[in-house]
């Protein structure tokens, strides 16, 4: 490869800033941390706010609601005031992050947020029987800060939490007592794709429509599953469930998405293999079928990620 990056420097086909650019790489002289980077970034805002919230859970009466309402206001203030003084104006398009740090300080103070509004219902018992409310007012920032600052991680965060207290007003229903969160999850799957596709249609931040359809496809994948788990289960919960996880293996390959393949591929394989197992009584038989079904599924998934990566 060397020789190679040589000739073609002989020849102008590569500058030479290019050359010594590659070469470096050839040797392995410069790597790449972006990855690892990017997950302690991430791991280190979430265990932040693990240890604010255990500190708060146990120490909150030696350290009073002043202190910690004055704390908690503060970094908030402060993680949003970077955000907005330093980061780029609305479009609906694709927008460059301005920082490394950036995506992770409005992701903490998104954490902060809720940790404080959390603590303010725990301490005072402000909405009392309502407090589900807190779930949707803080989704809702969550969704507009995600939309304002083009932060994919906290849409994640709004769709979740929404999908938290979504959950709790339907199963408020006497219709769905007993089957609520399934019931529920299969809707909000669906109202989320939805969303999606009609923010992408209007040209609304396009290239968030991954993020809906990973969690969409996750909630109605998972609602699913767990009917097939009860041993009466109506046969068109598998029949749905085979059905959509057809739909996820051909969308994926024909839009170049390799997670909703395996979305397709692992569901359906444990949706199948639990109700053809679930009546089983040869311990022999079911060993046999887990080991000989699970290396197919294996080795399915590594040739196809494979042709994936050699097409893109």
């Amino acid at each position: 490869m060397l020789a190679d990056l040589e000739r073609w420097r002989q020849t102008g086909a590569i500058r030479a800033e290019q050359h010594a650019v590659l070469s470096a790489l050839v040797r392995k002289e410069r790597f790449s941390v972006f990855v690892e980077l990017h997950t302690i970034l991430y791991l280190g805002v979430v265990s932040a706010i693990a240890g604010v919230g255990w500190t708060i859970q146990t120490h909150f009466q030696n350290l009073g609601d002043a202190a910690i309402l004055s704390a908690l206001t503060v970094a908030l203030a402060g993680s949003f005031y970077y955000c907005f003084s330093r980061g780029p104006g609305y479009s609906t398009g694709r927008v460059e992050t301005p920082g490394f740090a950036f995506d992770y300080v409005l992701y903490l103070g998104c954490l902060v947020l809720g940790l404080e509004l959390g603590y303010l219902e725990f301490r005072f018992h402000l909405l009392q029987g309502s407090w589900d409310h807190y779930l949707l007012i803080s989704g809702c920032v969550f969704f507009l800060l995600a939309y304002r600052f083009d932060n994919r991680f906290v849409l994640s965060l709004a769709l979740s939490t929404l999908a938290g207290w979504f959950g709790l007003r339907l199963s408020d229903f006497p219709d769905f007592v007993g089957r609520s969160l399934r019931t529920s999850t299969l809707i909000y799957g669906g109202l989320v794709a939805a969303a999606g596709a009609g923010l992408f249609l209007a040209g609304v931040k396009k290239h968030c429509l991954d993020t809906y359809l990973h969690v969409a496809a996750n909630g109605l994948f998972m609602a699913l599953l767990s009917a097939l788990f009860e041993r009466h289960a109506h046969g068109l919960y598998l029949l749905a469930l085979l059905g959509l996880a057809g739909l996820a293996i051909a969308a994926g390959v024909r839009v170049r998405r390799f997670a909703f393949v395996v979305y397709g591929i692992l569901y359906g394989y444990v949706g199948l293999s639990v109700r053809l197992l679930l009546d089983a009584n040869s311990f022999t038989a079911v060993l046999a079928y887990v080991a000989l079904s699970s290396t197919i599924v294996i080795v399915s998934l590594v040739v196809l990620a494979r042709r994936f990566g050699r097409e893109e």
